[in-house]
């Protein structure tokens, strides 16, 4: 069999799995131990991540006319694929963070939503919260008014309800309206002080 049919089937694999891609980031993972390894596969499979090693020459050919071809310049030396079509930051988030604690672990770049990073990029895409995050803190802000206003309705229930607070206030919204009553009274018998004066000084 030719080598080119060899080929051919992983680079369609490439090509399918970086089809509706949100990102790709391309590392180099040479030094890491076997357990280390381990490690960073299971934190990406749990991230829902695609995370392969490939020969340069086939993801080269996989790359061509796609988003990814300007990954290309970073395609020397050993090299292991991380591929998101879910979370666009995660697999900068989580090789960046592990690179960390494992120092033989090199980020060469990547793409995300269609735009092409170096190193430094990605490390700046990885500092940006997860879309859970975003959504928790979102969630936070909008309950917030909402257990306010809760709150305010279990005070108002333990008082007896909103009409037991009404008919406490009633009381003191009557008294001022006897006062009108009292001044229409004394309103009342002045004009009749008045007439019987008026005779006797004449």
């Amino acid at each position: 069999m030719a080598k080119v049919e060899l080929k051919k089937p992983i680079i369609e694999e490439i090509s399918a799995s970086v089809k509706d891609a949100q990102s790709v980031v391309l590392v180099d993972y040479r030094g890491l131990t076997v357990e280390q390894d381990t490690e960073l596969r299971k934190q990406l499979r749990e991230a829902g991540i695609t995370y392969k090693v490939y020969k340069n020459t086939m993801m080269n050919f996989a790359f061509k006319g796609t988003d990814f071809e300007s990954l290309t310049p970073y395609l020397e030396g050993p090299s292991a694929v991380a591929i998101s079509t879910e979370d666009a930051t995660a697999p900068a988030r989580i090789l960046c963070k592990f690179a960390k604690t494992a120092n033989a672990l090199e980020v060469k770049g990547g793409v995300v939503e269609g735009v092409a990073y170096d190193a430094k990029g990605i490390e700046n895409i990885s500092k940006i919260p997860s879309r859970e995050e975003l959504l928790s803190k979102l969630l936070g802000s909008i309950q917030s008014p909402i257990t306010n206003f809760a709150r305010v309705m279990n005070q108002l229930a333990e008082k007896g309800g909103a009409s037991e607070c009404a008919a406490e206030a009633a009381p003191a919204e009557e008294a001022p309206a006897e006062a009108p009553a009292a001044e229409e009274a004394a309103t009342a018998e002045a004009p009749a002080e008045e007439t019987a004066e008026a005779p006797a000084a004449e």
